[in-house]
């Protein structure tokens, strides 16, 4: 009688034996996320032994995302859902707060200690949702999502956490060169201006000042009082870049420029970031690490900083 890789696990086969075992023989664990950030560290701490599929991809906005047919056939078969919590996929948390009955759903951010997170300035009791933006922060939903996969499939546990391990070692790189590279901006030139507060994060730990136009939900609407104050703060501080968003209308950045340029004062558009989603499938960029890396590169060279051409790992699209 042949013996299948899934009873080779459950008749109690650890340590080296799992490791080195083939993937294709093993049942793999369906997982679905709600954002790309999330799948692809679900991809990262799962590697050969999950299916992820993610719902949110490039250029698509959270906070305004909701659930469609397809989406909900998916999560009701999945073996686990993760989402990511305070309230970033706000039309989407009636329904996954009822799929919790049916399936193991797990928001990442669970683990994140209270204190490290931003308050809501508009909400005392609700904290600003863009963790991922610091790598330091997000390794706490990378701890996360490895034990809730672990929960899902134990006897995959020590693969899982071997990963897990050696990502997180990715994310210390990751931060240390952000830290770096945002270092050798002047301390005068530090401040970011963007479509909507999903940097606060990021300027948090890099000593940046950070002016959104929306706030942190880009539901919030962008007044031209706002505008209005923003473009005399780029003339009088004599700020030379902003910023738009891949998954956030240009509309309002350019109105920043055209208004600073009425009044004699050139900005210009210093690249575009990622803020709520990631780049394209396939793509450097399209990856968690991938994301940050541009973010930093492309946000010290616009403001007098230094930073290799292709980023950290060399692998940043050129031109960008």
């Amino acid at each position: 009688m042949q013996i299948s890789r899934r009873h080779f696990v459950l008749a109690g086969a650890t340590g080296a034996a799992l490791l080195a075992a083939p993937a294709w023989a093993l049942d793999k664990l369906t997982i679905v996320a709600t954002t790309g950030m999330i799948a692809d560290t679900a991809r990262r701490v799962g590697g050969d032994f999950v299916t992820v599929t993610g719902l949110m991809g490039p250029g698509v906005d959270p906070h305004s995302y909701r659930q469609t047919r397809s989406d909900i056939v998916a999560m009701t078969r999945a073996d686990l859902v993760l989402w990511h919590g305070l309230y970033l996929e706000a039309q989407m948390e009636e329904f996954l707060h009822k799929l919790e009955k049916r399936v193991p759903v797990k928001a990442v951010t669970d683990g994140i200690p209270r204190d490290l997170l931003r308050v809501h300035p508009d909400y005392a009791d609700k904290f600003d949702p863009h963790v991922w933006m610091a790598p330091n922060i997000w390794a706490h939903c990378v701890a996360t999502i490895r034990d809730a996969m672990s929960a899902a499939r134990p006897d995959l546990a020590q693969a899982f956490a071997a990963n897990a391990e050696t990502y997180l070692q990715d994310l210390a790189a990751l931060h240390a060169y952000a830290q770096k590279t945002i270092a050798t901006e002047p301390v005068e030139k530090r401040v970011l201006v963007t479509a909507h507060d999903a940097f606060g994060y990021f300027g948090r730990d890099n000593g940046f000042e950070v002016l959104g136009i929306q706030g942190i939900s880009t539901q919030s609407e962008a007044g031209l009082n706002r505008i209005g104050e923003l473009v005399d703060l780029l003339v009088a501080r004599r700020i030379g870049a902003v910023f738009v968003e891949s998954s956030v209308s240009d509309r309002s950045i350019r109105a920043l420029t055209e208004g600073a340029a009425a009044q004699g004062h050139n900005v210009i558009v210093g690249g575009e970031l990622f803020s709520d989603a990631m780049g394209e499938p396939g793509t450097y960029e399209g990856t968690y690490l991938g994301m940050i890396d541009h973010n930093v590169t492309v946000i010290a060279t616009a403001l007098g900083g230094q930073a290799p051409a292709r980023g950290m790992t060399g692998r940043l699209s050129a031109g960008f």
